[in-house]
């Protein structure tokens, strides 16, 4: 695949890598030189590695928001 350099030096990543990759606007990526190749790879995004870990169950908000006010109730007496 092939983009061109604008005159202010950017380059459009093509759509097929962009979803392969699940790119989105904002996104960071890595520009690396290794012997005059140049390597580009999303940057890593922390908080992700932590997708998965924590279970959590479907909740209930009207109970949660109850159970919050009583609380709060409690708390300012």
């Amino acid at each position: 695949m092939k983009s061109k350099i604008t005159s202010k030096f950017q380059v459009t990543i093509p759509r097929e890598i962009r979803e392969k990759l699940h790119l989105s606007v904002s996104d960071s990526i890595e520009w690396k030189i290794e012997e005059n190749r140049i390597f580009v790879e999303p940057a890593d995004k922390p908080f992700l590695k932590y997708k998965g870990s924590i279970k959590v169950e479907a909740g209930n908000i009207k109970e949660d928001i109850l159970e919050a006010r009583k609380m709060w109730i409690l708390k300012n007496k």
